[in-house]
C-alpha cells in the first residue's frame, strides 16, 4: 500500500515508519505539521533538521504550518491533497489516543479523507515497545519534557535510560503521558547520522522543558 507517514521527527513516528516498511508498505511521503516555518509542532524540532531527516531516509517531506485552532482542518487539507496524488494509507506512531483529541480521532479523520489508518504500535505494552525500539537501530535524544523531567533533556534513549525511567513513579517508559518527546538522530535507513554539537536546556512559560539545538552536523556512519 502507498502510505503517508505522520512524521513528528521523534521515536514513535520513526519506529512506526520502520515497522510499516517491514510490513511491505511503500512510503511515498512524510507529513510534518509545523508550529511555524522554523519549528515542528509540539516537538519544536528545527525545520532544517526535519528536512535532513527526510533526506537521509530518502523520503519526500511535506510540511504544513498550523495552530491549535486550525490543526484538524490543516491536517485534512494536506491529507486530501496527498490522497489525490495516490496515497492510500496514513501511518502514525500512536500507541494510545493523541493528547487533546477525542476517542477515535485519527480513525475518524482517515475515514473522512478515505485513507486507511495504519498504527503499528497501537495499544501495545509500552515497556515492550521501548525494548523493541532499541533493537531497530534508531537513535533518539530527548528534546521536550514536562515540568518534572527537564534534567533529562539531551539524554539518549538507551538501556540506561530505560533503567532510570522505570525508577520514576507514574512515568511511562515511552512518555505516553506527555513526560518526554524525542528527536531521531540516526536510523537504519539514514545515509549519515545527525550529531548535536551545541544545545541548551530551556523552560517554556508553562514550566515544560525543551532542548534548543544551536549547532549540529552530519557525520558518516
Amino acid at each position: 500500500m502507498k502510505v503517508i507517514v505522520s512524521w513528528s521527527g521523534g521515536k514513535d513516528s520513526a519506529y512506526a515508519y520502520y515497522l510499516a516498511k517491514q510490513q511491505g508498505h511503500q512510503v511515498v511521503s512524510f507529513l510534518t505539521m509545523m508550529l511555524s516555518e522554523e519549528k515542528s509542532n509540539f516537538h519544536m524540532i528545527p525545520a532544517n533538521i526535519i528536512d535532513v531527516q527526510a533526506n537521509l531516509a530518502g523520503v519526500l517531506l511535506v510540511k504544513k504550518s498550523t495552530s491549535a485552532q486550525t490543526y484538524e482542518t490543516d491536517f485534512k487539507t494536506v491529507l486530501t491533497d496527498l490522497k489525490n496524488k495516490g496515497a492510500e494509507g496514513l501511518v502514525t506512531g500512536d500507541i494510545c489516543e493523541p493528547a487533546g483529541h477525542e476517542q477515535g480521532w485519527m480513525d475518524r479523520v482517515c475515514s473522512e479523507i478515505g485513507l486507511n489508518p495504519i498504527k503499528p504500535l497501537w495499544m501495545s505494552n509500552t515497556s515492550q515497545v521501548y525494548q523493541d525500539y532499541l533493537k531497530s537501530g534508531l537513535t533518539a535524544v530527548v528534546v521536550r519534557t514536562n515540568q518534572s523531567l527537564t534534567d533529562w533533556l539531551g539524554r539518549v534513549l538507551d538501556d540506561h535510560f530505560y533503567t532510570d525511567i522505570q525508577k520514576l513513579s507514574g512515568v511511562d517508559p515511552c512518555g505516553e503521558g506527555g513526560e518526554y518527546h524525542t528527536l531521531i538522530t540516526d536510523g537504519p535507513d539514514f545515509k549519515e547520522k545527525i550529531e548535536l554539537i551545541e544545545t541548551e536546556k530551556k523552560r517554556l512559560d508553562n514550566g515544560s522543558g525543551f532542548l534548543e539545538i544551536k549547532e549540529w552536523k552530519l557525520t558518516p556512519k
